[in-house]
């Protein structure tokens, strides 16, 4: 057995063994309370105004609040000032931090040291080096916007994200949120078109508030991210090829005890967990992220961390920096976060919950019902908005989360499924039920009027644990928020954002119009408001589902009132170069039309080489871990039935034996045949030029060997003897923490 050991699963019990050996990492606690250190590597409008002038800090506050440029001496000010913040900081580099349409963060690094005229060593950063640099542009995605030797792009700087510095054990880098456009001036990240969406829906929102509020100037989009994550020891993870290239786990078996006994979710943590969550928490603190909650979640090694309500920009500039921020925390800790939407088949996947709600200057949430028929007017205005906006798009909105991860997970294990509907509660439905029923005349007699109040003044009974929860419903009233529960853990949520605020900010205009129209023509504005949501309640009633989405029934049901029910990428990103999809974004000043169809092919050939990806190492595992393990077994069994036959036994005293290597066989050989097939049809695919067509190919003719492959896989994992068995299986990595 040792010789088998060392020569077959030699990686796989050291990984285990250097698993189960770990400690807790001591993790030194800052002095005072959170709030002493919450933002100290921040430069936030408290530092900021230490540092600047009052009349410079008055002016960058007024152009952060109305989106006017800053005029170039304030810049030079600021940037002055955020050099001296970062230098006595430790900080002696800088970079401007992004966000392509990679899905992940970019910088570059550069020294705050340069050489005066006399050669004279100086610290500097002038106000041309905040505002703009010029990184390479020809490597990232651009869908065609640039030519390969076309490498000019720019990064501006976002004021409204403050600064941060970056800490490492190597040094400390001042990082400054900013947008990165081409040199034509098209946008090559996901921060521009959110900024420009955002912007949209408070000039839409704030003339449909003052059908309420005269003094509401402006209305904020806020956002809370429920970050669900997995853990695993990092000996563990670099066992698994397929983790370290492809992020999920091509092949394993369902170990006999997964998550059936629900024992995991919000159980107590596990210490090494436990002093993991409490660095990355530390370190989000120091950077302004303000974290709020952390908790086991339903699967084993499955975890969740959220933070309170932000301005959406903001939010998920955080979203982004956490992420970053975790894996580097774990790696102190000896492990290896998984933001992969589906690490693991047969149980939980992991989704990034999106909390999207509306707040005024004067302090009033949109989405929560007041204490009086007029706020609670005002309440409903904005709910059956959104309702009609994701009516109206919900194919584009399902587009937003789309992606080669998302598809594995929706639909499966708790997750929403690809079907776009929207729960509400019972109250909430009822209340709209009543009002559709109500007859709203041109002109209400005072009891109807009288009748309408009461109706709409029961709404503040409808109070946050009176809405409840369905896991299964994409898109949710939560209270006083929608719950966007589709979006995927390893997403970008500047997606999803992007277009739900342009939809709703869409939505909001043409509600203002056919308001004002209804009151140009003498009628009263409360029952012009009425008449219209009235009629968006009775378009809308489709998508409003309040039952169990996973089940058969729901995808039949739908297919009846017309939803869509897109299972698969490629399809579901046309819904972004649709007429419908392009006169929007263009009318609403988000995106040119190149700028729609570069985003198309960039996210098709994300996907193509996602899929690509995971075909490359599920044929290298067959052939070279999994086919040659299951032989080597096989051989030994090969031996011992010869054995016996020399001491001379009967044939039935070998039965179990024979099965057992011809079961092996008949696996080994359709693991052959479909791994040959997958690589067959992957060539073909290769030679595809249309993006959109390859990525079908790889959608419909690649991507189905995994799962003929996964199963006989899956199945010689209970078969062979387990110290031949080549890769850690899921009771190792689940269960050790």
């Amino acid at each position: 057995m040792s010789k088998i050991y060392k020569k077959m699963s030699t990686l796989r019990f050291k990984a285990l063994e250097s698993a189960l050996t770990r400690v807790p990492r001591t993790v030194p606690a800052p002095e005072g309370k959170i709030s002493d250190y919450f933002g100290q590597n921040v430069f936030d409008k408290n530092t900021m105004q230490k540092f600047l002038s009052k009349e410079s800090f008055k002016q960058v506050l007024e152009a952060v609040e109305s989106g006017q440029q800053i005029e170039r001496r304030v810049a030079e000010q600021v940037a002055t000032a955020m050099m001296a913040w970062a230098i006595s900081k430790g900080a002696t580099h800088y970079t401007h931090w992004f966000q392509p349409l990679t899905g992940s963060t970019a910088e570059k690094h550069d020294s705050f040291f340069e050489l005066s005229d006399g050669n004279k060593p100086i610290e500097n950063f002038s106000s041309s080096a905040l505002v703009q640099q010029e990184p390479d542009a020809s490597s990232f995605p651009n869908g065609g916007i640039r030519n390969t030797f076309e490498a000019r792009g720019y990064t501006a700087w976002d004021p409204t994200s403050p600064a941060f510095i970056m800490e490492s054990n190597a040094g400390k880098t001042l990082c400054i949120p900013t947008i990165f456009v081409s040199y034509t001036g098209e946008t090559l990240d996901y921060k521009a078109p959110l900024l420009k969406a955002l912007h949209e829906l408070d000039q839409a929102a704030v003339p449909v508030c003052q059908y309420f509020d005269k003094n509401v100037t402006k209305v904020n989009a806020t956002l809370g991210i429920e970050q669900e994550y997995f853990l695993i020891d990092i000996a563990l993870f670099n066992a698994r090829p397929d983790l370290e290239t492809s992020g999920r786990t091509v092949f394993g078996h369902i170990p006999a005890k997964g998550q059936q006994l629900e024992d995991h979710y919000f159980g107590s943590i596990p210490s090494r967990v436990y002093a993991f969550m409490v660095e990355f928490e530390i370190e989000a603190f120091k950077l302004g992220i303000p974290l709020k909650t952390r908790h086991n979640e339903v699967a084993p090694s499955q975890f969740e961390c959220a933070p309170v309500f932000e301005e959406i920009n903001l939010a998920v500039d955080h979203n982004q920096l956490l992420m970053d921020v975790m894996d580097k925390v774990a790696r102190r800790h000896d492990f290896k976060v998984l933001l992969h939407e589906k690490p693991y088949a047969g149980i939980n996947g992991s989704g990034k919950h999106n909390n999207w709600s509306l707040t005024t200057n004067t302090g009033k949430n949109l989405l929560s019902p007041g204490n009086s028929p007029k706020t609670n007017l005002q309440f409903l205005t904005f709910f059956i908005n959104t309702i009609k906006a994701v009516h109206e798009h919900a194919d584009l909105l399902r587009a937003s989360i789309a992606s080669a991860s998302n598809d594995h997970r929706l639909g499966a294990n708790e997750a929403p499924p690809a079907i776009m509907s929207i729960f509400l509660g019972s109250q909430l439905s009822q209340i709209l039920d009543e009002i559709e029923k109500t007859v709203v005349k041109e002109k209400l007699t005072p009891e109807e009027k009288t009748q309408i109040k009461i109706n709409i003044g029961r709404i503040p009974e409808i109070l946050l644990d009176n809405t409840d929860r369905n896991r299964t419903s994409p898109f949710a009233f939560t209270g006083n928020k929608f719950e966007f529960r589709a979006v995927g853990s390893s997403a970008n949520s500047s997606n999803a954002m992007l277009v739900l605020n342009t939809i709703m900010a869409n939505q909001l205009k043409e509600f203002s119009k056919e308001v004002d129209a209804l009151i140009a023509k003498n009628i009263k504005k409360d029952e012009a408001i009425l008449k219209v949501l009235r009629k968006y309640i009775v378009e809308t009633k489709n998508i409003r589902f309040e039952g169990n989405g996973y089940g058969d029934e729901w995808v039949k049901e739908a297919k009846k009132r017309g939803l869509s029910n897109i299972t698969t990428t490629p399809p579901a990103l046309d819904a972004y170069v649709s007429k419908k999809s392009k006169e929007l974004f263009k009318k609403n000043n988000i995106f040119t039309e190149r700028e729609l169809e570069a985003r198309h092919d960039i996210l098709l050939e994300t996907y193509t080489k996602k899929i690509q990806i995971e075909s490359r190492v599920i044929g290298t595992l067959s052939l070279n871990h999994i086919i040659p393990a299951a032989i080597r077994y096989q051989s030994d069994l090969i031996r011992n039935v010869e054995g016996i036959k020399a001491i001379g036994l009967k044939a039935d005293s070998f039965k179990t034996q024979l099965d057992l290597i011809k079961e092996i066989s008949e696996h080994l050989n359709v693991i052959k045949a479909s791994t040959d097939a997958m690589t067959d049809d992957r060539r073909k695919a290769n030679k595809i030029e249309n993006v959109r067509s390859k990525a079908i190919a790889y959608c419909d003719k690649v991507r189905p060997h995994f799962d003929t492959i996964r199963y006989h896989v899956d199945k010689l994992e209970l078969l062979v003897d387990d110290a031949y068995w080549p890769l850690p299986k899921y009771r190792e990595m689940l269960a050790v923490r």
